[in-house]
């Protein structure tokens, strides 16, 4: 009880830390540029700026594909941000995605990992040989990861829930 107790209280540490960080802008930066607005709890957000780049990366099963904005993405996305929200949302991904991996590589050893910065496409070459093609240019996330499997469409997972994500997907 005493433990539940000690993880309640640093959840909601968290979570007012967030809240103050999501209103705290910087006021030097009101012209963000067009690919930043602020919403009207103060918040900024922006459009993820796609690719200039046309590569497909192919991905057989059964795989995690972890991705992140190539080099003059992520310049944009730095210049589109103040420096806390550019900072907040490099440093989730981060972690994040590190958590991700020691999770792959400590319960799911069978599932490979793959990373890309570079391609636009993932090109997912399911059993029938059909496959599926995903735009990453689609997504405003940052980064992510999807899962494949040959029973399966990728899903893209929320990193936060990897565990659970991991087990009900690949799950028979």
């Amino acid at each position: 009880m005493k433990r539940l107790l000690q993880y309640s209280f640093f959840f909601s540490l968290l979570i007012a830390n967030f809240l103050l960080s999501c209103n705290n802008g910087n006021p030097g930066k009101e012209n963000i540029t067009d690919k930043a607005t602020k919403t009207a709890e103060g918040k900024t957000s922006y459009r993820k700026p796609g690719t200039e780049n046309s590569d497909t990366l192919t991905i057989p099963p059964p795989s995690a594909v972890f991705f992140m904005p190539d080099s003059v993405q992520l310049g944009k996305i730095k210049s589109a941000l103040d420096t806390l929200h550019y900072e907040n949302d490099t440093h989730d991904c981060f972690y994040q995605m590190r958590n991700a991996r020691n999770v792959l590589k400590e319960y799911w050893p069978q599932i490979r990992i793959v990373e890309t910065s570079e391609a636009r496409y993932l090109y997912f070459v399911d059993q029938s040989k059909q496959g599926v093609l995903i735009d990453l240019n689609s997504r405003n996330d940052m980064c992510g990861i999807y899962l494949f499997s040959k029973e399966k469409d990728p899903l893209f997972i929320d990193m936060m829930n990897i565990d659970t994500q991991l087990s009900l997907y690949f799950s028979k």
